[in-house]
């Protein structure tokens, strides 16, 4: 076995036992549903991570995806 081979098995165990403690430690706990800006924060951090080629456009739209999920943090604070 060469070192990539190494390295994808081990990523698959690492994420097969990810998933395992999540499904057994996730049993009887509300689930916490993402609210409108932070949901529209983490696609426009998953959009600026994809075309970060070209870094004005990628590095914009990361900044704007953590304008507002601070927006978002505020704005729940506020209402507590």
């Amino acid at each position: 076995m060469n070192g990539s081979q190494i390295y994808i098995i081990t990523s698959i165990l690492i994420l097969v036992i990810i998933a395992i403690l999540f499904f057994f430690t996730n049993k009887n706990k509300t689930k916490k549903r993402l609210s409108g800006l932070a949901s529209l924060s983490f696609g426009l951090i998953i959009t600026g991570i994809v075309f970060g080629d070209n870094r004005l456009v990628g590095y914009s739209l990361i900044g704007a995806g953590v304008v507002f999920a601070i927006i978002d943090i505020f704005i729940k604070n506020k209402d507590k």
